[in-house]
């Protein structure tokens, strides 16, 4: 990510937590060097620690980071993460910022590598959705990758996904995608979410590049692959979390899409104590 980027968003957070300032530390600190030592309370896979550095930049004062874990190591309950040395005032007006999106990027990496492992045997792969916090899915989406998924588009502005209201709107698949390819370069794919077997049909007659299989059963996707198999990249998107993704993977398709490893992964429990 753009280092500009990354420092407004987090002036931004800094403002949100502290839009005039942190009452409690002016009142206390001695503006004095401490150390703090970033800590994992369960196990975990770390993601999110890669940004303590740029995070701590914005307040402009001396600092150092010690990185005792990497992106996408699991750690143990009880392990140190990273060591931050600075004045007293930065850790305490930057801890909670600094906790927040780790536990947040750490637990969906977590969460990720539990479903990606589960469907390891098989050929698909797992990526995500726009099922994401708004104004922190860069950092969700980098998440799910540190955690051994894929990302389907960033947005609405580098892919054309053409959904069920996206086809009613056009009168038709067919009419959409051949909007759609009118409209678009000719390096864009186009994917269109199919609900049934006419759907696909029409589809893959109308060129696609990608179909969604969306809220089918198992049995009904294994049928579509075993028929158009090889035809196009499928995906298959509806429901899937630990439970269904196995039975997923094995009707065939290439890929699985979940919005559960943003919108379901459970924030993990990180520390951050002055020595």
């Amino acid at each position: 990510m753009n280092p500009v980027f990354l420092e407004e968003i987090f002036k931004f957070y800094l403002l949100e937590d502290a839009y005039f300032s942190d009452l409690t530390t002016e009142a206390i600190s001695e503006s004095k060097t401490k150390i703090t030592i970033i800590k994992a309370k369960e196990e975990l896979v770390l993601a999110g620690s890669v940004f303590i550095e740029p995070l701590f930049k914005i307040l402009n004062e001396p600092f150092s980071v010690e990185l005792y874990k990497q992106e996408g190591n699991i750690v143990k309950k009880g392990e140190a993460i990273a060591k931050v040395t600075s004045k007293d005032t930065v850790l305490l007006y930057l801890e909670r910022i600094c906790l927040n999106m780790m536990q947040r990027m750490s637990g969906i990496a977590t969460k990720t590598r539990i479903m990606a492992e589960l469907i390891k045997p098989y050929k698909a792969k797992i990526v995500d959705t726009r099922k994401t916090t708004p104004g922190f899915r860069f950092f969700e989406k980098y998440a799910v990758r540190v955690g051994g998924g894929i990302n389907h588009r960033m947005g609405l502005f580098d892919a054309v996904l053409i959904k069920d209201n996206h086809i009613k709107d056009a009168g038709g698949v067919r009419n959409a995608i051949e909007k759609a390819r009118e409209k678009s370069a000719f390096t864009t794919k186009i994917e269109v979410e199919c609900a049934n077997r006419d759907m696909v049909k029409e589809a893959l007659g109308s060129k696609a590049d990608i179909i969604m299989l969306d809220n089918m059963t198992p049995e009904d996707m294994k049928a579509v692959i075993d028929e158009f198999g090889g035809l196009a990249v499928f995906e298959a998107s509806g429901n899937v979390d630990e439970d269904t993704i196995v039975d997923v993977a094995r009707t065939g398709v290439d890929f699985i899409s979940s919005g559960a490893v943003t919108h379901h992964a459970v924030w993990v429990d990180i520390n951050m104590k002055m020595e």
